[in-house]
Formats: C-alpha cells, structure tokens, sequence
C-alpha cells in the first residue's frame, strides 16, 4: 500500500499528519509574520531614495531565510532544538537559553493555533484536494491576521496570490464551482470598495485600507459570491464588539484605528467550515 493510499485509508493518520505539519508551519508563520512587514519597510525606503534620486547601500541581506532567527535582546542565534514547535517553549519555560530573556508565548499560540486548525481542516474535508486548499487558504489568513494586527498591513504579497490559487482550485470545482469564484472576487473587492468611498465623501476619512478589498476578494474566490454575505456579517459583528469592548474598557481611543483584517480572516474562516450551511439555515 503506498503512502496516499494509506492517508485515504486512514482519517487519524491524516489527521495527525496535518496537525504535526501545521505546528511546523506555524513556527515559519511566525518569522512571516515579524519579518515580511520589516521587508516590506526597506522596500518602500529604497523606492523612496530612488523617487528622490538618492543612492542607496546595500543593507544586510534580510528575508524570510536569512539571517538565522536569533534573541532580539542578547542576539544568542536560535538553534534547531531551541526551535521545536511547542515542546521547545516548554523546555525553555518560555526563555531565552543564554539570556534569560521572556519569549513571547504568541509564537507558540500561533504554532498551536495552525496545528489545531491544520487538523481540524484534515478531519473536516479528508482525503483529498479540499484539504490541500483549505490548509493553504488557512495559513495565510493566520499570517494576514497577525500582521495586521501588528502594523495595520495587509501585504499584496499573500493577498493577491490567495485570490488566484483560489480561482485556481475552483476549476475543478475544490469548493464551488469557477463561475461563482470569479464572480465571488470581483463581489468581495467591489463590496468593500463602495463601502471605502462612500464612507470617504459622508466623512472626508478613509474607513480602511485597500488590503480589506483584496482579502474578502480571495474569500470569494476560494468559497464563491453566496457566502460573502456570512462572511461580512459575521466580520462585523466580532469587530463591532471588540471595538465597544476596546473603548468601554481598555481606553482605546476612538479615533485610533483597529484593523478589520483579522475579522474579515475570521469570518473567511467559518465560511469555509459552514458558510454554505449557514445560509441554507438562514434561507430556509
């Protein structure tokens, strides 16, 4: 028996496998998600030297893969046995080895987060190429969901492909069929567009940023038109409350904005497991 056939055999298997995958990736999501907006910020510093027509030196090379990540307050380079998804935090009591510096416990959140998800998506769609998909569409809205929350970015570089690797499964109908994708992305990106403007000329103010327009964009794509209504809905309403709840309670200002990526991932997310469902129980 061969490795698939054994994994299409096996729904705990698969299940396990996808969950261990997902703690891996999700140890490489955290580096996206502290390295990709600095990346970002040197691009846009270059572009801007070069605008002004000012040269530029090469800085240190930084990526995704280099350097090493490494302690922010000692520089004490992280080794293969410090970078264990979960059982590494344990070992170290969530510490630097050298300087005892607190490591943040969001880095093994969001490696258990992506594990658990990872595993839920391999029990909910099993064996198959919906799983694949829904693993990859489920990555990225962790890493868009986190830098957003950070730097109030939505980076072009996951959005836009999410939109086409969406469109790309859907030609043989992974989750819906191709018709209502492409008619799903163009909904997603136009909904929130007109909502951008019109929300501009009442107001003078911009109520969010481009980004938004491109991630519900590939959550049409990946799920079709039907359920951006679920998606919305629910995005709103979560990112409603935690606005209230910010304000009343933890003095946010309320001219200090609040991203609505992570809600719009969320909403994405549940549409994915139930959306179609939810819409058949509201229409019904």
């Amino acid at each position: 028996m061969s490795s698939l056939e054994l994994l299409r055999a096996s729904p705990a298997l698969l299940v396990t496998l996808c969950a261990v995958l997902g703690l891996m990736v999700g140890s490489f999501l955290n580096v996206v998600i502290y390295r990709l907006p600095k990346m970002l910020e040197r691009e846009w510093e270059g572009q801007c030297a070069s605008l002004k027509g000012e040269e530029t030196t090469p800085g240190t090379p930084f990526s995704l893969v280099v350097p090493r990540s490494a302690c922010p307050s000692c520089g004490h380079k992280i080794t293969a046995l410090e970078n264990i998804p979960l059982l590494s935090y344990a070992f170290l009591r969530g510490r630097c080895s050298q300087c005892k510096t607190p490591i943040s416990v969001r880095y093994p959140l969001v490696e258990l987060l992506t594990g658990a998800l990872s595993g839920f998506i391999a029990w909910h769609f099993g064996f198959g190429w919906a799983t694949v998909g829904a693993l990859i569409f489920c990555w990225s809205l962790i890493a868009l969901t986190f830098i957003d929350f950070d730097t109030q970015l939505l980076p072009d570089s996951i959005t836009q492909p999410l939109i086409w690797l969406g469109l790309a499964f859907n030609i043989g109908g992974t989750f819906t069929d191709l018709q209502t994708a492409v008619i799903g992305a163009i909904a997603g990106y136009l909904s929130l567009w007109l909502v951008y403007w019109l929300f501009k000329f009442a107001t003078g103010k911009e109520g969010m940023g481009f980004g938004d327009f491109k991630l519900l964009s590939a959550a049409g794509a990946w799920l079709g038109w039907q359920v951006l209504p679920v998606v919305i809905l629910l995005s709103s309403v979560v990112g409603a409350a935690v606005g209230i709840t910010l304000i009343l309670f933890a003095r946010h200002g309320r001219h200090v904005p609040i991203p609505f990526g992570p809600y719009l991932a969320g909403g994405a997310m549940i549409a994915l497991f139930w959306g179609h469902a939810i819409m058949r129980a509201y229409l019904g």
